[in-house]
């Protein structure tokens, strides 16, 4: 169907940081799939514990007992804020199950009347029907109306517009803390914290997106660590296993009890195969030192753009975001597609974003070499002015 507009490559394989296409040119991968690949292709580990599991069962549903899913939810629970994880397919499903969860668990105790969900400008959530409310981006919901109510959306990174909001019928607040799709644009700690203080203060749940940020991709395993407070739901994907399809719903006890038995469900979700891959990626973002030298390795990386930029100012107008989920703010008179695409001729990958941002997504296991040819091709690419 005509729905994706693809780029003319097609792989053959990948190797680390690179793929390489059908006709034997390696390209180094700052697109990782959109974020997705974070231990890059063909990870040895992940290989190992997929053959593994293959050889001996993929699917049996969640009518029965999963060890390794068990195992992984223990595993979650003991490295972040959740009392308990739920699985899924993908990033959609999770924030699907997310908001699920919050309207129910008002409904279970006795106020069904709070179902409204806050959300903020320039969010992506998906693209399910209520994903794309939340999000109430035009682009997205062109030719899908009448839209799915209960969304009230407010400025972004304006915490009194969000206080005003909040009403008798609120149930929860739905935020990403670094804006992946709607432009790499972070909101700070203390915005955060004062999220949690009004939620506290009103009985509110909060939701954090952490599809795009969770697993690593900002040097923590998930971004709300580098805030110092916990939400109270958390729904992701993309990283979790390295390029195998899966999802997560991560949940305090409080609201995890809303889902009682029929209440939410998936068929696919969790299954051997996908927790086989997702046991092994944790075991490598677990390891001691691994996200300290994503940390570093951002840190290093965004030093290098920021130089960039300096030197390039009609072409970059700003470096934002963190860890190894960065993005170029370009001037208005270089689309930032026309910029990837001659980054690509040049052996870069990179993913486009709002705001007319190249987004820099590489896999979490790059070193000072793929930095240093990364930036590189990018200076060239700005010498050529595109």
């Amino acid at each position: 169907m005509p729905n994706y507009v693809r780029a003319p490559i097609a792989f053959e394989r990948g190797e680390g940081a690179y793929l390489i296409g059908m006709d034997g040119r390696r390209y180094l991968d700052f697109a990782a799939g959109i974020a997705v690949t974070s231990l890059g292709h063909a990870h040895p580990h992940l290989v190992a514990s997929l053959t593994s599991q293959a050889e001996r069962l993929w699917h049996v549903s969640n009518l029965f007992e999963i060890p390794e899913q068990a195992r992984y939810a223990e595993r979650l629970v003991l490295a972040t804020f959740a009392d308990s994880a739920m699985f899924c397919n993908s990033g959609s499903e999770a924030v699907e199950a997310a908001m699920k969860m919050a309207r129910r668990y008002h409904f279970v105790n006795g106020q069904p009347e709070r179902n409204r969900i806050i959300t903020v400008e320039g969010a992506f959530h998906g693209r399910t029907f209520g994903a794309l409310a939340a999000a109430n981006n035009p682009k997205y919901l062109e030719g899908y109306y009448p839209h799915l109510e209960g969304f009230d959306q407010v400025s972004f990174g304006n915490l009194n517009e969000l206080r005003g909001a909040i009403g008798p019928t609120t149930a929860a607040i739905l935020v990403e803390p670094l804006q992946g799709e709607g432009g790499v644009r972070a909101l700070d700690g203390e915005y955060l914290r004062g999220l949690r203080d009004a939620a506290d203060k009103f009985g509110l749940l909060i939701i954090l997106d952490e599809v795009q940020t969770g697993f690593g991709r900002t040097g923590k395993l998930f971004a709300y660590e580098w805030a110092g407070f916990v939400p109270d739901i958390l729904a992701a994907a993309k990283g979790i296993a390295g390029g195998f399809p899966c999802g997560v719903l991560l949940a305090v006890e409080k609201t995890a009890a809303a889902f009682t038995p029929s209440s939410h469900g998936s068929t696919f979700g969790g299954n051997p195969l996908a927790m086989a891959v997702a046991n092994a990626v944790l075991d490598v973002l677990l390891t001691d030192g691994f996200l300290s030298e994503v940390t570093q390795t951002g840190q290093c990386l965004r030093s290098e753009l920021e130089i960039l930029a300096g030197r390039y100012p009609d072409v970059i107008l700003e470096v934002r975001g963190q860890g190894l989920l960065l993005g170029l703010k370009l001037t208005q008179t270089v689309p930032n597609t026309q910029f990837i695409q001659q980054a690509q001729f040049m052996g870069l990958l990179m993913a486009p974003a709002a705001d007319n941002v190249v987004r820099i997504l590489p896999p979490l296991i790059i070193g000072a070499a793929e930095v240093e040819e990364g930036v590189s091709i990018l200076e060239r690419v700005c010498q050529g002015r595109v």
